[in-house]
């Protein structure tokens, strides 16, 4: 007999002969929950590093959109992960556009200073992507306009309006949201 796994559930599977094959269905594997963080175009290393570390720590999934400004094995991005980089997992992108076709169909939130959303007013749902753009840039405003209805924010002060939040931060206070609204599946 084999033991093994096919779309989401474990079977045993026993020949019967060298063409004839009975699979039974033994219960449905429990399927973890996974958001996912995307960098769009990152710039500086310790802002991934630290991400990737919260990544790691929740189950969600970091993708990187290049260009990047630093090379993946940068020093400061590793020391910024610490020894959680072989716990992330990572997906790495050649561009946005690629990104866009490979998720095509996918719920996407952008995380920008001109969102119409307050990042909290979100439902989030499992399998969620949440993209942040550049640290000096933020997400192409052209890119922001062709989906302002899924844009989230974080409220700031009016002075400070103009201005954002360190990208790894808002990338953790919004994971946290999203995580919290989930029940912090798979985490204690």
């Amino acid at each position: 007999m084999l033991f093994c796994t096919y779309d989401s559930c474990y079977h045993f599977i026993r020949p019967v002969n060298q063409n004839v094959f009975i699979i039974t269905y033994l219960y449905q594997k429990e399927k973890i929950m996974a958001l996912h963080i995307v960098m769009v175009n990152p710039e500086i290393p310790p802002n991934t590093g630290n991400i990737a570390r919260s990544c790691a720590a929740t189950g969600s999934v970091l993708h990187l959109v290049k260009p990047l400004g630093f090379s993946i094995d940068d020093k400061h991005l590793k020391r910024a992960g610490l020894d959680y980089w072989p716990y992330v997992k990572l997906e790495v992108h050649d561009c946005l556009d690629d990104f866009m076709e490979q998720y095509d169909g996918r719920r996407m939130f952008l995380a920008t200073t001109k969102g119409t959303n307050m990042y909290a007013d979100v439902s989030y749902m499992d399998e969620d992507m949440i993209l942040f753009g550049c640290e000096t840039k933020g997400l192409p405003r052209e890119f922001i306009s062709e989906h302002e209805d899924m844009s989230i924010r974080i409220p700031m002060s009016e002075e400070t309006r103009l201005r954002s939040f360190n990208l790894a931060n808002s990338a953790n206070i919004i994971l946290f949201e999203a995580l919290r609204q989930l029940g912090f599946p798979g985490l204690e």
